[in-house]
């Protein structure tokens, strides 16, 4: 714009005035100056830009306004109406100022920019003024002019500082339109803004300033969105300077420029469309926290509520997803606390977040995992629609993290999602659905080891699952349908954890009795006893007991406290005076009050876990009304998403374990009246628990209820003589339980039944021996002797010692029950009828015990099949074997019989574990396991576990392992709580269980030839199963008390076969390889040992001083063998070119990064071969084990087929067909012939977890002991001896991974659990040693001499009525025939 050369004033420069104005000099007072200026505004004000005659006439005037006096003058009144004169010139004079120079236009402007603070006080009699000079400088746009200005930057950086400092929440919208007018147009027409100008409008954004004056923020917000255009480049050359260019002198907002981005975004993102490029490369910056400010900056552009910059820039989007791998952990943190804001305000980002999520669910540090679940969790928490499946699958895997914090979190997470959806349906029945899994995994975890976690269990389930605050009627409606609705593990985990509340309770019970008995030592030491039972119960152990000593001292001294404690365990105690007393003794605890009191926090514990908050007598009332409601039908089952049947059956199984925890509860006629109706129904699994519930709860029937008891009476007869064999069962304990006249009643059902036993109809004798078994067992003085007479005539004469029906020769192994014949059902009860007959007795004075156990040896001798006429089938043979096992392991429970059970029964009993039979051996080893672990079988039964080294199905193995340690800690356990255990230590230690196992695997059927180096390889794998886990510690010396007895036992004689040079040598070889196992396993052994082992003389007999053994009879080149799996290397040449022939020996490798996220598995390999053998060997074992069919005698193995098949979902291990004739182990060999390799196809396909392994179970890997060895090529000619007839290897196909029972979530008592123990891992892979356990076991025949085979069916056990029972010897012979060993090429 070119300034116009100055008009001169008319009238020769004289000033001219308005009319009535005088002269305005510096000669008059302010107060004449401002009068008079205000004529002069008001003609200005009138004046229009056409008054050409009046705009020459007073150009004069306007020069005169602009010198120094008014412009300086320091009167604010004149220098404002004088700014309103300036502001009109411009507005009349337009486009041409009337002002040439440049200086003066400048101070001018100045001038008018300071008079605009006036703006601020909108209360000021002059604001109408201020708001006039604004209204006039925007619409006229007057600083349009200082663009020609070379310094016009100074004069709009002014304006726009006055201007944002100005304004104020009481401007009205048409000041703020007018300051946006004035900006805009110089930031519009401008030939561009200067970084000056742009820090004056970005300064009103940065957060600091954003505070101070939100007005001015929304000034400069508005200001940006209306020239964004105009703008966006110099923003975006501002950003590229201090970002790209890293000039951060540029700018005094450089160190701003992160949160200046995030506000310019949310403003307009085109505002950034040229910066968004820079930040994806400030992404990649080797700084690393420059990349966590850029992380933060997108996490919060990304998850903006209504940002699309996901969308819009794609290649920036995944950038930023890569950064959730970032190797500096503040930023992977970073970036999981973003996905929660994005979860929930981008749903369709979900898809792209999952993934990344996943891998950082797994992530080393615990403080991303933990964000990972609080990212979920909280978006599932708005919306459930927010969160998929598989987020809530990562969720559900934490909660078995190695870390508490992390579990604790997912724990709570899920917990909160499952009362918010599930029990408050606050988003429908469909999103409940959805997340329906989170009560049973929840309650899965009270499984896991950690006291911490079965606490956390107890607390959501007191609160979230079955809220204890809810009123009774509500409360127990939550309970019925959730206990109907959860699946079978769940369900065991809850009863279990009401089991150890009521244990606890019962502790604390017993810790107050003694509380009121005089003091005393042996009291004090019973306290003690009681105090870290207690503790062992509560987090912390180490602390808990000095706090439960504490509190047993306040208990001492409280007499007050104690009445409130034993009012709260009192059975009669309700829910709201359980609260009421733990209130109470809170209170009392937290005197002095402590900002932090652990020892009340302890005791809180405690009494969460005692205080009955679901259970007293109104809530089984309601219980019971809810099951009344299922059976008429007007219960809210559907709506529940349960059948009636279901419910029904469920809330009598509920009522069934409260009755165990909480019997007074159940005492009303109106309780006992419905469970009548109960066992009048149909369902057999109802009646059953409506008999045993008044079994554990009607002690008070016969006095107080006496109608009830008439009316129960006749059904409990009905069922012992004509119900399901539980029901008949239930039946006569119940009747033993609750009635004075138990004899009576009991002979009211024993005689009919005992006359009507008719073996022809076997279907119908399996209740009717039920009920005599148990009878007989209740009652031994009353029915001994009748029952005698029953034993010997009926049952083992017409029943056990004939086979009346041909069994099906499908041959499998193992059927489903509704398969079974009844008379093998028939059979099995009158195997278990005899050992409650001979339990009730509990003694051996007619010597039946001797012939009962002679009768179950011969049974397993032969398979099951007594009468070896071969009409019974080989399922059925395998039911019997089982039967025949474990009724010898029940009558080792009772010590008289225990005593009579020779080494040999002992031995026979203990090969069940091998059975070729897989659910034989499971169900074997689980019942072996829990009579173990309640200390109820002696210790010689645990070294049966070594056995199971052998099992070629490494879940078995795996099984086994964990009932030793389960064992072992239980022993251990109990000899630290008990003082007086100290006197049993030969039958407590764990360690005194080597004799029995070095005994046991002596005689093991399979260990015929001493030095032949795969059946020593079979030996010392089972020993290492079990000095593995005796030797995990060397507390009090034990390696070398372990070493001490092997040796003592070399200096002693088999008490089995003392006379039998070859049986001493065996003993001694076994002795040998457990002293090689025990050295190589530790450095300690040879210390002195603590004390000097005693041996059992059952097995051992002790020799003269004189005798010495101190043959060495292992080679050294067998102990090399042993050691590393191969001889001693030959001469190179040797090997040349020999193709290694031994089938499945491969070499696999694993590797796993190292991380913290590992498992928390403990690699058990052998000591023998821990310097060569990986530790991944396992993997190798696994890919052997993959391909053996157990089941199947002569497979067909082809590697590439088993490579390609794919896994079945839905085979079970009981689903095996085998026709090929296969011996059991431990029995005396009959003459077979060898079927030829592949000669049964149908067996190739054999399912592996249910078939025989061995010939007593299968070997599942002749050599993975050699696994990632660098083997020489001469150890083929050692291959080529082991090119092993392939009838002889049963290998497992993939097919057999997914028959066995899928992986649980829940386990049993006993049962193997596979833990989420690491970080980053999901299972804990046990296995004992890396070593495959070896087949070859040699063929053999069995025969008596000079005896045919007759169909005479001869009692093997001497039972020949009741006159002559117990006439045979004692001692079970079984004459052999020498070995036929199968040569081998």
């Amino acid at each position: 714009m070119e300034f116009p050369q100055q008009q001169k004033p008319a009238g020769d420069g004289k000033i001219t005035y308005p009319p009535g104005v005088k002269e305005i000099t510096d000669k008059i007072t302010n107060d004449e100056v401002v009068k008079r200026l205000k004529m002069v505004v008001k003609t200005y004000m009138d004046m229009d830009q056409d008054s050409e005659e009046e705009k020459q006439q007073y150009l004069a005037l306007a020069l005169h306004l602009a010198s120094e006096f008014f412009l300086r003058n320091p009167n604010k009144d004149v220098r404002l109406l004088v700014a309103c004169c300036l502001a009109d010139i411009f507005r009349i004079y337009a486009p041409e100022a009337p002002y040439t120079s440049h200086d003066k236009l400048k101070d001018i402007f100045l001038f008018i920019t300071r008079q605009l603070k006036g703006l601020e006080d909108t209360k000021s009699p002059q604001f109408n003024r201020y708001f006039y000079l604004l209204e006039n400088l925007a619409w006229v746009k007057s600083y349009n002019i200082c663009f020609e200005l070379e310094d016009c930057n100074e004069i709009f950086i002014q304006l726009f500082k006055t201007l944002f400092s100005v304004i104020n929440n009481s401007h009205n919208q048409k000041v703020q339109m007018h300051m946006m007018d004035l900006m805009s147009s110089i930031i519009m027409e401008g030939d561009g803004v200067t970084q000056e100008l742009l820090d004056t409008i970005l300064i009103n954004l940065i957060p600091a300033h954003k505070n101070l004056n939100k007005q001015a923020y929304d000034l400069a917000k508005t200001l940006l969105k209306r020239t964004v255009q105009t703008i966006e480049t110099c923003i975006a050359n501002f950003f590229n300077q201090v970002l790209v260019m890293g000039k951060s002198s540029v700018s005094d907002l450089s160190e701003h420029v992160f949160d200046l981005i995030q506000e310019l975004f949310a403003i307009d993102p085109m505002l950034l469309t040229s910066v968004m490029p820079q930040l994806e490369f400030k992404l990649k910056s080797n700084d690393g926290e420059e990349r966590l400010a850029v992380v933060r900056l997108l996490a919060k552009l990304f998850g903006a509520k209504d940002s699309e910059l996901a969308s819009q820039n794609r290649p920036l989007w995944q950038c930023f997803l890569g950064r959730f791998n970032d190797i500096h952990v503040p930023v992977r943190l970073e970036c999981v606390k973003f996905a929660s804001h994005c979860l929930m305000n981008h749903p369709d980002l979900a898809r792209d977040l999952t993934e990344y999520l996943k891998v950082r669910s797994h992530d080393p540090e615990e403080a991303i995992r933990h964000d990972v679940i609080v990212t979920i969790i909280n978006a599932g928490k708005k919306d459930l629609n927010l969160v998929n499946d598989q987020l809530l699958g990562f969720v559900r895997e934490r909660t078995l993290d190695k870390r508490w914090r992390v579990r604790k979190e997912a724990m709570m997470g899920l917990a909160q999602l499952y009362k918010k959806y599930c029990l408050h349906h606050e988003a429908g029945k469909e999103s409940a659905a959805k997340i329906s899994w989170i009560k049973d995994k929840l309650l899965h975890i009270y499984y896991q080891n950690s006291i911490d976690d079965k606490l956390l269990v107890e607390k959501i389930f007191a609160q979230y699952m079955v809220p204890h605050s809810l009123d009774t009627e509500e409360k127990m409606k939550c309970l019925y349908y959730l206990y109907a609705c959860l699946d079978t593990n769940a369900v065991k985990a809850l009863n279990e954890m009401w089991k150890c509340q009521n244990m606890l309770r019962s502790l604390v019970k017993e810790l107050l009795d003694l509380h009121k008995l005089p003091v005393s030592e042996a009291n004090n030491s019973a306290m003690f006893g009681k105090l870290m039972c207690i503790a062992k119960n509560l987090p912390d152990a180490g602390k808990a007991q000095d706090f439960m000593k504490k509190f047993n001292q306040v208990l001492g001294e409280d007499e007050k406290l104690r009445v409130q404690l034993e009012m709260l365990i009192s059975p009669t105690c309700s829910c709201k005076q359980a609260e009421i007393c733990v209130r109470e003794i809170t209170r009392k605890l937290t005197f002095p009050k402590q900002p932090t009191n652990p020892f009340l926090e302890m005791v809180k514990f405690l009494l969460e876990r005692i205080a009955p908050v679901h259970i007293d007598s109104e809530a089984i009332s309601a219980l019971v009304k809810l099951l009344n409601k299922s059976i008429e039908g007007t219960a809210d089952d559907d709506e529940e998403g349960v059948t009636p049947d279901t419910a029904i059956r469920a809330g009598l199984e509920l009522l069934k374990v409260l009755s165990f925890t909480h019997p007074t509860a159940f005492h009303s006629a109106e309780t006992y009246e419905s469970l009548l109706q109960c066992l009048k129904m149909e369902d057999e699994k109802v009646a059953e628990a409506a008999i045993q519930i008044f079994r554990n709860t009607g002690q008070k029937i016969e006095t107080e209820l006496q109608q009830i008891r008439s009316t129960l009476i006749p059904i409990l007869h009905q069922k012992a003589k004509r119900g399901t064999p539980h029901q008949a069962k239930q039946a006569v304990h119940c009747i033993h339980a609750i009635f004075n006249n138990k004899e009576v009643q009991l002979a009211q059902i024993f005689e009919p039944l005992s006359r009507s036993l008719n073996a022809d109809v076997p279907e119908q004798l399996i209740t009717p021996l039920v009920s005599l078994g148990h009878i007989s067992m209740l009652a031994p003085d009353q029915f001994a002797s009748p029952m005698k007479s029953i034993v010997a005539n009926f049952i083992v004469k017409d029943l056990l010692m004939n086979d009346r029906s041909v069994g099906n020769k499908n041959g499998k192994l193992w059927s489903a029950d509704e398969e079974v014949s009844p008379e093998v059902l028939a059979k099995v009860q009158a195997i278990k009828l005899l050992v409650r007959w001979l339990l009730g007795m509990k003694n051996n004075q007619s010597k039946s015990a001797n012939s009962t156990l002679r009768l179950l040896s011969a049974m397993l001798v032969s398979e099951g099949d007594l009468t070896e006429q071969k009409k019974i089938s080989k399922s059925d043979m395998s039911r019997l074997r089982l039967a025949a096992g474990g009724a010898i392991m029940k009558l080792a429970q009772e010590p008289c019989y225990h005593d009579i059970i020779t080494p040999e029964q002992y031995q026979l009993c203990g090969l069940v574990i091998n059975d070729e039979c897989y659910q034989v051996r499971q169900i074997f080893a689980q019942k072996l396991h829990l009579a173990l672990v309640k200390l109820m079988l002696p210790l010689e039964y645990l070294a049966v576990f070594a056995l199971c080294a052998k099992d070629p199905v490494k879940e078995r193995r795996a099984h086994a392992r964990q009932c030793l340690l389960k064992n072992i800690s239980v022993r251990r356990e109990y000899i630290k709580q008990n003082p007086l255990a100290q006197e049993k230590l030969v039958s407590l230690l764990p360690e005194y269980v080597v004799p029995y196992m070095i005994h046991l695997l002596a005689h093991d059927p399979d260990f015929t030839k001493p030095q032949e180096y795969e059946q020593l390889k079979d030996i010392k794998e089972c020993l290492w199963f079990m000095l593995e886990v005796l030797m995990t510690k060397n507390e009090n010396n034990s390696h070398a008390f372990l070493r001490k007895m092997v040796e003592n036992i070399k200096q002693t004689k088999d008490a089995q076969c003392p006379d039998d040079a070859k049986g001493n040598e065996k003993l001694y070889i076994v002795c040998d390889v457990a002293l090689f196992v025990i050295a190589n396993k530790s450095t300690a052994c040879h210390l002195d040992s603590p004390k000097d082992p005693v041996l059992p003389s059952k097995f051992f007999i002790v020799q003269d001083k004189d005798f010495k053994n101190d043959k060495e009879y292992l080679s050294t080149d067998m102990r090399q063998m042993l050691l590393t799996g191969k001889p001693k290397t030959a001469p190179v040449l040797s090997a040349v070119n020999k193709p290694l022939t031994v089938p499945g020996k491969r070499i696999f490798t694993k590797t796993t990064p190292a991380s913290d996220t590992a498992s928390n598995t403990s690699t058990n390999s052998s000591p023998l071969s821990s310097t060569t053998i990986n530790k991944n060997s396992n993997v190798a074992t696994e890919s052997s084990e993959s391909q053996a069919q157990e089941n199947n005698e002569n497979p067909v193995i082809k590697n590439d087929e088993c490579k390609k098949t794919e896994p079945s979902q839905n085979m079970t291990p009981d689903a095996e067909t085998d026709a090929s004739p296969v011996k059991r182990r431990g029995r005396p060999p009959k003459s077979a012939p060898v079927a030829p390799a592949g000669a049964d196809k149908e067996g190739a396909a054999a399912p592996a977890g249910a078939g025989r392994g061995r010939k007593r179970a299968a070997d599942s890997n002749p050599s993975t002991e050699s696994i990632n060895i660098k083997m020489s090529k001469q150890q083929n000619d050692e291959g080529t001896k082991r090119q092993i007839d392939l009838q002889r290897w049963p290998f497992k196909s993939k097919k057999m991974e997914k028959e066995r029972p899928e992986e649980e979530t829940g386990r049993a008592v006993g049962s193997l659990a596979l833990l989420l123990g690491s970080e980053g891992e999901t299972e804990i892979e046990l296995e004992s040693s890396p070593e495959g356990v070896t087949c070859g076991r040699e063929e053999s025949e069995r025969s008596s001499q000079g005896d045919t085979k007759s169909t005479s069916r001869e009692d093997p056990s001497g039972w020949q009525g009741e006159t002559n029972c117990g006439e045979r010897t004692d001692r079970l012979v079984v004459k052999r025939k020498p070995v036929r060993v199968k040569s081998r090429p």
